[in-house]
């Protein structure tokens, strides 16, 4: 199913989320699930000399590398956002860039040892145009790495939603969600190999689990 976006919309959606999300007083962190703490951290990545976080949010696992000694970047749609990001983490090191995710990867002709989405533009983004994407930005050896919550049963594809339930000005975006086996067949299909796709379960029983995607270039 072709879904057609206007980013216009979905700019001011993202704007909204950034002015009730960022904090500009939190410190660097890498957390790849929703619960602080919880699961694998960035050595899930290699060990990588640059990396892209498409979808890149608050920043702030862009500047976690950025200390590191990484040369770490992050791309976001978001305006208000990036603005804040580059005032507080400039610093580190880290750089931004205010861009489509799928314009900048077109446009972008550099390579990065790992590209890496933390409930970000992986999940906000078409895979079959995604993908091939990520995978032409792959330096050799390069990893591609994602989290997200998993699918829930039955409900595959893209999957629209509004900001702020159901009433008042409609901001919408779609989210895409898939099983573990689809997003490695889709990951293959672009050129990936040794992808491995599985969900981490929350630390509590019965919470919403982490999908936790993989995949490497050769």
């Amino acid at each position: 199913m072709a879904v057609r976006h206007n980013y216009e919309h979905e700019t001011e959606l993202w704007d909204a989320f950034a002015r009730s999300a960022f904090d500009g007083a939190a410190a660097p962190s890498f957390c790849w699930t929703q619960y602080p703490g919880h699961g694998p951290g960035p050595e899930l990545l290699g060990e990588p000399s640059s990396v892209l976080e498409i979808g890149c949010g608050t920043g702030r696992t862009v500047a976690y590398l950025a200390q590191s000694g990484i040369r770490a970047h992050g791309v976001d749609l978001s305006p208000v956002m990036v603005a804040r990001t580059r005032a507080r983490w400039s610093a580190t090191g880290a750089t931004f860039t205010c861009d489509e995710v799928l314009a900048y990867l077109t446009r972008e002709e550099g390579t990065y040892d790992a590209v890496y989405s933390i409930f970000g533009a992986a999940w906000f983004t078409d895979p079959a145009k995604l993908l091939p994407l990520v995978r032409r930005r792959l330096a050799p050896g390069g990893r591609f790495v994602f989290s997200q919550p998993p699918a829930i049963p039955g409900a595959y594809g893209p999957q629209g939603m509004y900001k702020g339930g159901f009433a008042g000005k409609a901001m919408f975006t779609y989210r895409y969600s898939h099983t573990p086996r689809t997003w490695c067949g889709l990951l293959e299909r672009a050129g990936f190999a040794e992808a491995d796709a599985s969900v981490l379960d929350a630390p509590t029983p019965g919470y919403v689990g982490t999908l936790i995607v993989q995949a490497a270039v050769v």
